[in-house]
């Protein structure tokens, strides 16, 4: 049924309430530390993977690919052959955590601690979340991203950086509460709900209901073969050649009216931005758009 939460999820969002705190969903963009470079899907632009390389401290950096999200075994191997062949990188490591079990190695955690770099792939992103959610690994994970590593990831490693994400199950014809499925995210971009591959494969019906049932958070689309670069302070860069869509009903009235056994939403005045290549948005203050 849609928008039903399974018994998983369930469980899942107990623990992460219980044990995964520190990115709790309440927390502002400026406890940030490193950079979040978070691709929508489909081709990676090189100048957004050749950025991540630089922040993460260039090509003899630590770089970690995190492939929890793939249910292809060869994916580390993948990316580690990619980052020497296109950039050069000679220290990338595949930190394999497939079970909250490998999130509970101390040589994984030890792995993490010393990252330049985080990468996360693609695939289903609840596999990312089972994973490493109150572990000690994704812990130290955070701890990395808090004193300065870069992080990166692409379409499942993009949609599980916000406090909230997207399944990619649900019902999508309608604007109403648990429409969209939602689990406990990363939590590594605080105060948004994050889609990729989202003008490519017309996701705007979802976001909507997500972003209306907790207006409290900022929807962001993020297209195929585009990228938001998050910058510590707090302001985020669309690179690539799509577009990011953002979705904004944090000072809007929501209404919500029965419609039998759910209940539909609707708003007035809703902001929705559109940005392109260069465009850059101020997380703190929806009302400053710049180039």
């Amino acid at each position: 049924m849609a928008g039903r939460r399974t018994l998983p999820a369930l469980v899942l969002a107990l623990a992460a309430l219980a044990s995964f705190g520190p990115l709790a969903a309440t927390e502002g963009p400026a406890r940030a530390q490193g950079h979040l470079l978070l691709i929508g899907g489909g081709s990676r632009p090189p100048e957004v993977m050749e950025k991540f390389v630089t922040l993460s401290g260039g090509a003899a950096a630590p770089i970690l690919v995190v492939p929890s999200a793939s249910e292809e075994a060869d994916t580390g191997d993948f990316y580690r052959a990619l980052f020497a062949k296109d950039h050069g990188c000679t220290n990338v490591t595949s930190l394999e955590v497939r079970s909250p079990a490998d999130g509970a190695r101390t040589d994984l955690v030890a792995l993490a601690e010393k990252a330049g770099g985080i990468f996360f792939a693609g695939g289903d992103q609840r596999r990312i979340t089972k994973a490493l959610l109150g572990t000690p690994v994704g812990a130290a994970l955070e701890r990395a991203w808090r004193r300065g590593a870069a992080v990166a990831g692409t379409s499942a490693g993009t949609a599980c950086m916000s406090p909230l994400m997207m399944t990619g199950d649900g019902d999508f014809t309608v604007f109403r509460e648990k429409a969209v499925e939602l689990w406990p995210g990363l939590g590594f971009l605080p105060g948004t709900i994050l889609d990729q591959h989202f003008v490519a494969r017309g996701r705007m019906n979802r976001l909507f209901s997500a972003v209306l049932e907790h207006p409290d958070l900022l929807g962001i689309g993020i297209d195929e073969g585009t990228a938001i670069w998050v910058r510590p302070g707090g302001t985020f860069e669309v690179m690539g050649a799509g577009w990011v869509v953002v979705v904004d009903a944090r000072e809007v009235a929501v209404t919500r009216r029965s419609a039998g056994k759910s209940t539909n939403l609707g708003a007035r005045d809703l902001r929705v931005h559109i940005l392109q290549k260069g465009d850059t948005f101020p997380l703190t203050d929806s009302s400053r758009t710049t180039r």
